[in-house]
């Protein structure tokens, strides 16, 4: 048994752009890769969990315009880790519960999410959708990708959330 230290769920600063890049670099089979600039960039779209002056859990989330249509964006959750000593203590639960929290404000139609972890996001409610459902977020992220050269041949499931239809219950 891993003895964990006490732990906080908050918004990452800017100090803490290089353990996030570590942390995501950590799970290169399970996510992409991003540059260091973008999480700078990026990092008052970031939740961590901060356990003893480490990073152990982080994963950050951005806003997927719908051209026409503003009220049907989609708010996608990026770059879910925990480091493996944290893992099963739901510090991910809690991060994205966090996130969730914060994009509800948005008023979004949905947050969608591509994973190889399903099992994880339907516990919080999300459920498999087709991939054309995210054209946008294909041809604006999975086009660039490094891994795999179709994002239709991709393993990665494509899952959502309907923010519509979930009220509040879905953070309880």
């Amino acid at each position: 048994m891993s003895l964990m230290k006490p732990y906080t769920i908050r918004p990452a600063v800017l100090r803490e752009a290089e353990q996030i890049f570590n942390l995501i670099r950590q799970h290169k089979d399970d996510l992409i890769s991003r540059p260091i600039g973008d999480i700078v960039q990026n990092i008052d779209r970031f939740v961590v969990c901060e356990a003893g002056g480490e990073i152990v859990g982080c994963a950050t989330w951005q806003i997927l315009p719908e051209i026409g249509a503003p009220e049907r964006a989609s708010v996608e959750i990026q770059s879910v880790a925990v480091h493996a000593d944290y893992r099963r203590h739901h510090i991910g639960t809690q991060i994205i519960k966090n996130i969730l929290e914060r994009v509800r404000l948005f008023d979004s139609a949905q947050v969608i999410v591509l994973t190889f972890a399903p099992a994880f996001f339907s516990s919080l409610g999300f459920r498999p959708i087709a991939k054309t459902q995210v054209m946008h977020k294909l041809y604006m992220g999975c086009i660039n990708c490094t891994k795999h050269a179709n994002p239709f041949t991709c393993p990665e499931i494509a899952m959502a959330l309907d923010l519509s239809s979930t009220g509040t219950k879905m953070c309880e």
